[in-house]
């Protein structure tokens, strides 16, 4: 045990002089511990920065990824797709047009006053903007081997002035596409689309652009029944000047394969015209939708196509017209522009281009109230007229004395053929010198003064939102009471005016009916009829033209008055007994009517056996 001890004794000795030995020489000192601790921390920290450029290799990726949708989406014009709104503004005395630099469009046009000073709003007294951005569209397309939209894109501001502003689509300093607009005096904007190394960019098997216009036509009138029947679009064919149309009253297009000057988005009182000053290539695409559940009027578009002939430098010149349908306004432009305001065709035109417009305009130099001008213009067409008129109250005067006659002839022969009865009757008026027609000329006369104001009183804008008694708008529709429901064919309120005009009616009517003989006593309910279907019809309509026809139906009375004074019915009847003892030869035109008679009855005759 003992050498055992020894040995593990010796053993331990050995073991710790081996580990004082090696700990001196081998371990390292101190410092060294500390640089391999700083050691340690560098490689902790390139780890880091490792994981870090990762990340950010990672975010490198995504943004080329973004980077590589947005090139493969526009190509070389990529760096034009992101950016910040402005709105850029050209005013003069009568627009307030704003520009935005997205789409270099004009995208807002306020009109502010019309001929004469006049200041304009909506029906509501706000500014009167015919269109906005939310409402509106304009855009150029073209390849650059992608299909570019103009309006996805940002322009910049080349030039700027309250007059005149430049918007560029850039490319490089080489190839660009400027957006040139140009305000003067008036209603009027040129417009210039200026290419520039363009040719360089789109490929040369294309040669056309697409231009794409649209606009939702907002309401700005008190009736948006009455804005929705003069809303539209009309153009004009270059050649020929022809004014054409799409539908009023339902959604409509159509493919224009003609050129064409001019496209107007016409509402009530105001348009926005796009014209070419070298005509638009056809085809040109024009669509009208109705929407009936819209807070708009209407939804109109056009797509018009460009020629591009691959040249360094082009240019395209439009020009663009904002403002009010005024007649004489956009007569003074010489362009066709006074088509849009409906005046009516043929003799209907006329008589208010050249006689009701004149007088009206006239007056208004004079005077500042329109109802008292409708009033004076109603005097000076009834007086006009009191010739004619005087001979056809005259010519059923007459009849009126022959009535007891005539219905004697029908008595005597109800019974038997009615043409027979004809045939008396015409003998009788005959013998007494008496032209059953000569009622009728006035009619001529008076009925296109009728229907030209028909047109004339809805689609005059001196008259929108003009004040008179009752009606706060004499283009719109009066109202005295609300209904607050609506009743079919006639509406939610009660025109004064054309109860009035109602009434009126029925009481001529009533007047005339008492000299009706024949088949026209018989067919007094339909005289009647009439009258009651324009309370209807006018309900909703123009307040000024319901006032019109109430003071022409007053007018007439007070002549009729004046007429029944003048005109002896028994000295009438004097003259006509003394005629019938001396009966005038029949006229080429009473010698025709009575071979015709003759005629009629033999065929009747004949389908008897």
């Amino acid at each position: 045990m003992k050498n055992y001890d020894k040995n593990s004794l010796t053993g331990f000795v050995l073991m710790a002089i081996i580990l004082i030995v090696f700990n001196f020489f081998f371990f390292p000192e101190p410092v060294e511990q500390e640089i391999s601790e700083n050691s340690i921390s560098n490689e902790v920290k390139e780890d880091r920065q490792v994981n870090q450029n990762i990340v950010t290799s990672n975010i490198k990726d995504n943004l080329t990824s973004n980077d590589e949708d947005t090139q493969l989406k526009y190509g070389s014009l990529a760096h034009t797709a992101n950016g910040e709104i402005d709105n850029y503004f050209l005013e003069n005395e009568k627009l307030k047009i704003s520009i935005s630099n997205k789409g270099g469009r004009i995208n807002s046009v306020i009109v502010k006053e019309g001929s004469g000073g006049k200041k304009f709003s909506t029906y509501d007294n706000r500014e009167l903007e015919i269109f906005n951005s939310d409402s509106s569209s304009f855009n150029l397309n073209f390849s650059t081997g992608i299909s570019i939209n103009s309006k996805d894109l940002f322009f910049k501001v080349v030039e700027s002035s309250s007059k005149k502003i430049t918007m560029r689509l850039e490319i490089s300093s080489r190839n660009y596409v400027d957006f040139i607009y140009n305000l003067g005096n008036e209603y009027l904007v040129d417009f210039d689309i200026n290419l520039v190394g363009m040719n360089e960019i789109i490929p040369s098997s294309l040669n056309f652009m697409n231009l794409d216009w649209q606009m939702k036509t907002p309401q700005t009138e008190k009736s948006k029944t009455n804005q929705d029947m003069y809303t539209g679009i009309q153009y004009q064919y270059l050649v020929d000047k022809e004014v054409d149309y799409l539908s009023f009253t339902k959604t409509d297009e159509d493919e224009i394969n003609s050129k064409i000057s001019w496209v107007a988005f016409k509402q009530q009182f105001f348009s926005s015209i796009l014209i070419s000053k070298n005509g638009f290539d056809k085809p040109t695409v024009l669509k009208s939708e109705k929407n009936e559940n819209s807070d708009y009027i209407k939804d109109l578009s056009a797509k018009f196509e460009l020629p591009f002939s691959h040249s360094r430098n082009e240019t395209i010149n439009f020009q663009f017209f904002f403002g009010p349908n005024h007649y004489k306004t956009l007569l003074s432009y010489g362009k066709g522009f006074e088509e849009l305001v409906p005046l009516g065709w043929g003799i209907f035109g006329w008589v208010n281009k050249y006689v009701i417009i004149e007088i009206f305009d006239f007056l208004s130099n004079y005077i500042k109230s329109y109802g008292i001008i409708i009033l004076l213009l109603t005097l000076i067409i009834k007086l006009a007229l009191s010739p004619f008129t005087y001979k056809a109250y005259l010519s059923q005067a007459k009849m009126k004395v022959l009535k007891p006659e005539i219905d004697k002839l029908s008595e005597k022969h109800k019974s038997k053929d009615p043409m027979k009865v004809q045939q008396e009757t015409m003998g009788l008026y005959r013998k007494a010198g008496v032209n059953p027609m000569g009622g009728c000329l006035p009619m001529l006369f008076q009925f296109p003064i009728l229907i030209a104001m028909f047109r004339f009183f809805p689609a005059s804008i001196e008259l929108r939102q003009e004040s008179f008694l009752w009606a706060d708008d004499l283009s719109s529709y009066d109202s005295i009471y609300n209904l607050g429901f609506e009743i079919p064919f006639y509406g939610d309120h009660v025109s004064l005016f054309t109860l009035l005009m109602t009434i009126s009616t029925l009481l001529y009517t009533r007047m005339n009916s008492q000299m009706a003989t024949g088949q026209m006593a018989q067919m007094k309910w339909m005289m009647y009829l009439m009258p009651v279907m324009f309370l209807g019809f006018f309900n909703n309509y123009a307040a000024g033209l319901s006032y019109y026809y109430f003071l022409a139906n007053m007018f007439t009375f007070s002549q009729m008055y004046f007429m029944k004074k003048l005109v002896n019915e028994d000295a009438i009847l004097t003259q006509l007994e003394a005629n019938k003892k001396k009966p005038k030869k029949k006229s080429k035109f009473q010698k025709k009517l009575e071979d015709m008679q003759r005629k009629q009855e033999e065929q009747m005759r004949k389908r008897k056996k």
